[in-house]
C-alpha cells in the first residue's frame, strides 16, 4: 500500500515514515503542502492512502484534501493530523472528506492502528458498496508535542 505523508515538521515526518515503513507500507513524503500537491497530481493512480498535517506552508492540508477528493476524484482513506483541536476545524475536515482526525501529540502505534482500520474499512466498503463516516482520535502520547 502506497501512503502519501505530508508534514512540515521534519521530526514528525521522519517518525511517521519510520513507523509506517515498519508496518510494511510504502511511503512517499512531502515536507510542505506544495510538494504534497505535486505528488498527488503526479501519482494519483498509485496512491492508496494520504496522511496530512492541517497547517503547512504554501498549500494547507485542507486544500490537499479538497484537491484529492474534488479535483482529482480520489477515493482513498485520508487522515488529518494537527495541533489544532478545534471542533470547527474537525467539522470542516470531515465535510471535505477526511476519514479520521488525529490531534498531536499522539502515539505512532495508535496511528498504525488507525491506518490498518481505515485500510480494512476502505477495502470492505469497496466490496460491499457501503462505508461509515470517519471517527476522530485524540492522542495522549507526548512524543510529538
Amino acid at each position: 500500500m502506497n501512503i502519501l505523508v505530508c508534514e512540515d515538521d521534519v521530526l514528525t515526518l521522519k517518525t511517521l515514515e519510520y513507523a509506517l515503513k515498519k508496518d510494511g507500507y510504502s511511503i512517499i513524503t512531502a515536507a510542505d503542502g506544495l510538494r504534497g500537491a505535486e505528488i498527488l497530481k503526479e501519482n494519483k493512480d498509485e496512491l492508496d492512502f494520504m496522511i496530512t498535517d492541517q497547517h503547512m506552508p504554501y498549500v494547507s492540508g485542507l486544500e490537499l484534501v479538497y484537491m484529492a477528493r474534488v479535483e482529482l476524484k480520489m477515493d482513498i482513506p485520508i487522515v488529518m493530523i494537527t495541533r489544532v483541536g478545534l471542533e470547527e476545524a474537525k467539522i470542516r475536515a470531515g465535510d471535505l472528506g477526511v476519514d479520521e482526525y488525529i490531534t498531536k501529540p499522539f502515539n505512532p502505534g495508535d496511528l498504525s492502528d488507525v491506518v490498518g482500520r481505515l485500510r480494512e474499512k476502505h477495502i470492505s466498503g469497496k466490496s460491499s458498496g457501503t462505508g461509515d463516516e470517519g471517527e476522530s482520535y485524540t492522542g495522549t502520547d507526548n512524543r510529538f508535542s
